[in-house]
């Protein structure tokens, strides 16, 4: 099939070759299955076909099995007796061992090239769902956001975040009358997450040079996609960081690519390994959102397929969006594993040939039940099906092999060094840098004019009349008199508190008040 990729062999003794119709690839699809039962290689198998037929590919590599992509399979594996007996059984006649085009990446640098994005690409949505924030805690975040729009603030890594948020809560008080109560309790929990987050190693993720997605769809000299494997096993220590990053990949490629309807073949193809976590305690917001670029990414060209052990992990609205399914064996060990092997049974197009939840439970390591979308999107009817063996290696690389494959890349030395640009942090510290000048030197300027004044008083010659003993009483005071001196002491008090006003201590005081009315401005 000239337009297809081969995924194994159905029907009686396995002979009938079953097909994945590249022209609907791009309708999603989902690999499931209990553990141990052959999801891996599954994977592996479908994105050796997809790169075959010039169709790049990502996917994520949990255990460190996938990297065996870079390199060819050979006939001193121990399994490749057996690989050869199914690829007869199965009908692979051109069956051999070939490597393929692959690009490492990691998050944290070290298995790959380094992945970053910036704070305000990921957006408040997604880095709430990171935090794990509370809906009052989300507000003030989106309100930081707001806020680094509307004063032109780059939100480029964590740093720039976490000097936003000191800026808005020294400024809660005038910002609560446009956004609503800012609690100064709130902004210190993010920050704590964030101090979280930042010590787990995110923060080399947030930063610059960010992802180009252009390089995650290239295709090689011969044709060939590349295949992009992100290094996850260490990734996985942290999975909320691992989902929510492949969710702001999903998005991204959402919203940068065009529209293109349904092409002859997928313009990448992307694999989401151990789907649950990205639904796992999940919003409702969160969860519709995935909804909906799992409906409308398909026009894009792009692909999308969960791995996952049990179909139940996926929302029922976007398992629906599902087209290709390839199921491993399900045990049912509980009355909830039943439910959900007959659920998983009944979203599968009837074969009269054989019970399909029977052989759900039945199948073996390696096989599996299929059903993948036909003529005009309609599902095809389900087969028990042989998949077929791998072409590059099963298992992973060596690390002095992984460190070649890296150090070949036309990608190296675009990544590995970050950049610091001028952004929101450096750019509240110079405000703050200035406001302390300018009012340091409003103090030296007044100290300066103060002692001026007294060296003029001090300068100042006393030009009065002596006055000589008298022996005269003082004369009676009277109304009129009395009425001025008491003018006399109050327009002396005036001027000491003017005086006073003056002075270091009255500038605070001023300060402090005008401070209150003008701060943030």
């Amino acid at each position: 099939m000239d337009d297809g990729i081969f995924v194994g062999g159905g029907g009686a003794d396995y002979g009938e070759k079953q097909w994945l119709n590249l022209g609907y690839a791009n309708r999603h699809g989902l690999i499931a299955g209990a553990t141990g039962t052959g999801k891996t290689v599954t994977l592996q198998i479908l994105a050796e076909g997809f790169s075959s037929r010039g169709v790049p590919v990502f996917l994520s590599d949990v255990k460190g099995d996938l990297s065996g992509l870079a390199a060819s399979g050979t006939e001193t594996h121990k399994l490749h007796e057996a690989f050869m007996d199914r690829a007869g059984k199965i009908g692979f006649d051109d069956y051999g061992y070939v490597a393929f085009p692959v690009t490492f990446w990691d998050l944290f640098g070290q298995q790959g090239h380094p992945v970053r994005t910036t704070v305000a690409e990921m957006g408040p949505l997604l880095i709430a769902r990171l935090l794990e924030l509370s809906e009052a805690q989300e507000g003030i975040l989106n309100i930081a956001f707001r806020l680094a729009d509307e004063e032109g603030l780059p939100l480029l890594d964590l740093k720039d975040l976490q000097a936003l948020l000191v800026w808005v809560g020294e400024n809660r008080e005038a910002l609560s009358l446009r956004y609503g109560n800012i609690a100064v309790q709130s902004v210190g929990a993010i920050q704590r997450r964030l101090l979280v987050l930042e010590n787990q190693g995110a923060a080399d993720f947030f930063g610059e040079p960010a992802l180009a997605l252009e390089d995650l769809m290239r295709t090689g000299a011969d044709g060939r996609g590349q295949i992009n494997i992100l290094a996850a096993d260490t990734l996985m220590a942290s999975p909320r960081l691992y989902a929510t990053f492949l969710l702001w990949l999903l998005s991204e490629l959402f919203e940068e690519l065009p529209e293109v309807g349904d092409p002859e073949k997928p313009k990448l193809v992307f694999f989401f390994d151990e789907a649950h976590l990205l639904f796992d305690d999940a919003p409702k917001a969160l969860v519709d959102k995935v909804e909906q670029v799992a409906r409308l990414i398909r026009s894009k060209g792009v692909g999308v397929y969960f791995i996952t052990q049990n179909p139940d992990d996926i929302p029922e609205d976007i398992l629906g969006q599902l087209g290709n399914r390839v199921q491993h064996a399900l045990r049912a060990f509980t009355a909830r594993d039943r439910k959900a092997l007959r659920m998983a049974a009944e979203t599968y197009r009837e074969n009269p040939d054989f019970d399909t939840e029977q052989a759900i439970r039945e199948v073996g390591v390696g096989e599996a039940v299929t059903s993948m979308l036909q003529k005009k999107g309609v599902p095809g009817i389900v087969q028990r099906t042989l998949i077929r063996p791998p072409s590059s290696q099963l298992g992973p690389i060596s690390a002095q092999e992984r460190t070649a494959v890296i150090a070949g890349s036309d990608l190296r030395g675009k990544y590995e060094a970050g950049l610091d640009r001028v952004s929101a942090y450096e750019m509240l510290k110079d405000r703050a840098d200035k406001a302390a000048a300018e009012a340091a030197a409003q103090e030296a300027r007044e100290e300066e004019m103060q002692a001026a004044e007294r060296e003029y008083s001090a300068g100042r010659r006393y030009s009065g009349t002596r006055v000589g003993r008298s022996t005269t009483k003082p004369a009676r005071k009277t109304w009129s008199t009395r009425h001025r001196d008491t003018d006399s002491f109050g327009e002396a008090m005036a001027k000491v508190v003017v005086k006073e006003l003056k002075g270091t201590t009255g500038r605070r005081i001023v300060r402090g008040i005008l401070g209150g009315l003008f701060k943030g401005r």
